[in-house]
């Protein structure tokens, strides 16, 4: 881990145990300004702050964060006792867990062992298995083809290649508009860049910083063929939202330009860096996207594989007093931020999966940031997050939930979660690393990989986990949070309520359906003075989540998640609880588990090509005569 290498002089200084949140944070998105067209300086206007509901802060789901103040000797020394606890009570926790899930798969492994010394093959029982074999010897023949090519250019020969087919040639020399600039045999590595690179892309770091002090990193992807890399200091902090008043517009960030690509930011799951959008080659979806004619750029949070901040050591504690509502409220609008002030666009369209849906729906709603919903054209959800699966009642979870506040803290400290686990990534060869990492994860969420590319799995892992607070996985999993009200805007008692109005509801629809066969009779409709249960929870203004600045939604739910229970959301969004929302696109994947909808092999065609023409249809009105059409 590392501080950030910026002067803490560049933004007002944190103040450890201060509640940026409480009074709703200064954030801001650009708006772009009249004016000719022809003016060298673009004016970026801040959105006002958002005071929120005043009683949010003191929300059941949001209980206050411990305050950290100057550090002392004897505070050192406490935080340094803590730090050796919780490393070994983590690591205990940590390690029955490896155990257990190394055995379970052990099994597994056996099982398929005596199928082949019976000379059986396990392989064709998975479902893209013919796709699999395809795709490996494709990739290994390009493989050959680039290092071929590689020496011939070094022996100065220019004989171009012909007999390669053009699935090949899209691994190795590539396609004239996307031509590879890294090949061979793949490295494995943590690196954006290397895999966008070889589909003939590649990315950009950028630095940005949130209110409150945190730098977050975020990849811009482009083709080299069309754009240039900024800056390194123009891609460096530049000032919090707040602060971002003008810049020099850069060519390809002019308004008045035309043949732009449009904006969409992207944010991953919980332990997640954004790079598990980039891990199958062409069929990333952000690889994809970017392909088709967008313009990508891809978020990570607050922590990450090197956590940051202009005035905070990651060795203080107060680094670490965060959960996912710093998250909405400070790190999203940040990124929602820079990239409009990078574009010069007005509105983006937002991507988020699992853990980057959830900090969307929170930041959308009234109770946190909602005039960030006037500068999202879109937000599509890919597994959201809202509510909570079967799964939080799984022995090792359910030991989490019921942990005490002051027990969770011993276990797992006031810093990092487990940051064991960021050792064993920079230590262990990334192949051992990557089963190891599918082999607890599957273990303790119940996901398979039946639907994935298995050749790739190694990759798929390199991206998490991540640096996480303590506080935030105690939020998701400990007492007090998601875990025990099983949801992330709702407590149990609304819960409660929820559910006795949707079973009534339930009943009443079945009666007039009976009635209506009986009587052979078109429905009757129902008289304005008789109030459903669907229409007064609608009608009362304290239980919609949203406002009339929520934008448009499109919900992709993995059938089979256990994890979380994405029909219980779009049964909310389609009932009339939520008058303002608009959802333009749902479809549930019967087959899908959580992480399908980013790895499974016909991801691309289930929910990469559906997310490309719905940004499309909602943004096509009021960018087409400017943006480039997206090829989908």
């Amino acid at each position: 881990m590392k501080s950030a290498d910026v002067s803490a002089s560049a933004s007002p200084a944190y103040h450890a145990g201060e509640d940026m949140i409480s009074t709703g944070p200064s954030v801001s998105a650009p708006l772009l300004t009249t004016g000719s067209p022809s003016d060298p300086e673009k004016n970026i206007t801040t959105v006002p702050p958002d005071s929120g509901n005043s009683a949010y802060p003191d929300h059941p789901l949001f209980p206050p964060l411990p305050e950290y103040g100057p550090p002392s000797v004897l505070t050192r020394i406490q935080w340094r006792a803590l730090r050796v606890v919780s490393f070994c009570l983590s690591l205990t926790f940590l390690g029955s867990i490896v155990l257990v899930a190394s055995v379970s798969n052990g099994v597994i492994a056996i099982k398929g062992l005596y199928i082949r010394l019976r000379g059986g093959d396990p392989g064709p029982a998975r479902p893209f298995w013919t796709e699999e074999c395809k795709k490996k010897g494709v990739r290994q023949r390009a493989a050959r083809a680039w290092e071929e090519e590689k020496r011939r250019q070094a022996a100065a020969v220019t004989t171009p290649r012909s007999d390669l087919d053009a699935e090949e040639q899209n691994f190795g020399l590539g396609e004239p508009m996307f031509e590879p600039l890294e090949g061979g045999e793949d490295l494995i590595l943590c690196d954006i860049s290397y895999y966008a690179r070889r589909v003939g892309l590649d990315a950009e770091t950028f630095k940005v910083q949130t209110e409150d002090g945190a730098v977050l990193t975020m990849w811009h992807l482009y083709n080299p063929k069309e754009y240039s890399p900024l800056p390194a200091s123009d891609r460096d902090c530049i000032g919090p939202p707040s602060a971002l008043q003008s810049r020099r517009a850069a060519p390809h960030a002019r308004p008045d330009a035309k043949d732009r690509k449009y904006p969409i930011l992207m944010i991953p799951g919980l332990l997640q860096n954004p790079g598990a959008f980039c891990t199958t080659d062409d069929d990333s979806l952000a690889f994809m996207l970017a392909k088709s004619g967008y313009d990508i750029w891809l978020g990570s949070n607050r922590g990450g594989f090197y956590p940051e901040h202009l005035s905070l050591d990651p060795s203080h504690p107060a680094y670490w007093s965060w959960t996912i509502k710093d998250m909405a409220t400070l790190d999203l609008p940040a990124l929602v931020t820079r990239v409009l002030y990078q574009t010069a666009f007005p509105k983006l369209a937002l991507i988020g999966h699992s853990q980057g849906t959830a900090q969307s729906f929170l930041a959308l709603s009234k109770h946190m940031h909602p005039s960030l919903g006037n500068h999202i054209s879109i937000f599509c959800a890919l597994s959201p997050a809202v509510y909570a699966g079967l799964l939080l009642n799984r022995p090792y979870l359910k030991f989490l939930r019921r942990l005490p506040t002051p027990a969770f803290r011993l276990f797992f400290g006031i810093h990092a979660f487990i940051p064991f686990m960021l050792t064993m990534h920079r230590l262990l060869p990334a192949p051992f690393y990557g089963a190891m990492g599918y082999t607890v994860f599957s273990h303790l969420f119940k996901w398979s990989d039946a639907r994935w590319d298995r050749a790739l799995r190694p990759r798929f892992f390199q991206y998490s986990p991540v640096y996480v607070s303590a506080e935030c996985m105690r939020w998701w999993l400990g007492r007090g949070g998601f875990a025990t009200h099983g949801c992330i805007l709702s407590t149990r008692e609304q819960m409660a309520q929820e559910e006795e109005a949707e079973h009534l509801q339930e009943g009443m629809d079945v009666a007039h359906t009976e009635k209506d066969l009986e009587s052979n009779s078109q429905p009757a409709a129902v008289h304005p003075s008789s109030t459903s249960p669907r229409k007064s929870i609608a009608a009362t203004a304290s239980a919609a989540w949203y406002d009339e600045r929520v934008p448009p939604m499109a919900l992709w739910i993995a059938g089979s998640d256990e994890l979380v229970d994405g029909r219980r959301l779009l049964r909310r969004l389609e009932s009339g609880r939520e008058p303002h929302v608009r959802v333009v696109h749902s479809k549930v994947i019967e087959e899908y588990e959580h992480l399908d909808v980013l790895w499974a092999m016909d991801a691309v065609e289930k929910v990469g090509r559906d997310v490309g023409r719905v940004v499309w249809e909602c943004v096509r009105g009021d960018v087409g005569g400017v943006c480039r059409t997206p090829n989908i």
